[in-house]
């Protein structure tokens, strides 16, 4: 009688450990949080000298201000979406993502 109960115990934790390693792995796979950008750069292009590899605009949502992001290999970069250089830079990348749509 002991033995069976020690392994119900058993069984339900391992039951509800699958079912919390279930839940985690697909809400990780679902979406992926991005932190925002509370505030943007308005460095010169000759300062921004990675490769960019992907664009992102932020819309404006407290705290979160509007921004163009760059993504590059060192990580993400907030800068001022009003910026010339930026507006050139980036319209390439949105030109692109709205020809695939």
């Amino acid at each position: 009688m002991e033995t069976q109960r020690i392994l119900m115990r058993s069984l339900a934790v391992v039951v509800f450990a699958s079912v919390i390693w279930t839940i985690t792995v697909s809400a990780d796979n679902d979406q992926k949080v991005r932190p925002c950008c509370t505030a943007v750069s308005r460095i010169t292009r000759a300062q921004f000298t990675d490769p960019i590899i992907g664009v992102r605009l932020q819309k404006q949502s407290p705290p979160c201000v509007k921004a163009v992001i760059f993504e590059t290999e060192r990580g993400d970069f907030c800068l001022d979406p009003r910026l010339t250089w930026v507006k050139k830079e980036a319209k390439p990348f949105f030109r692109a993502q709205r020809n695939k749509a």
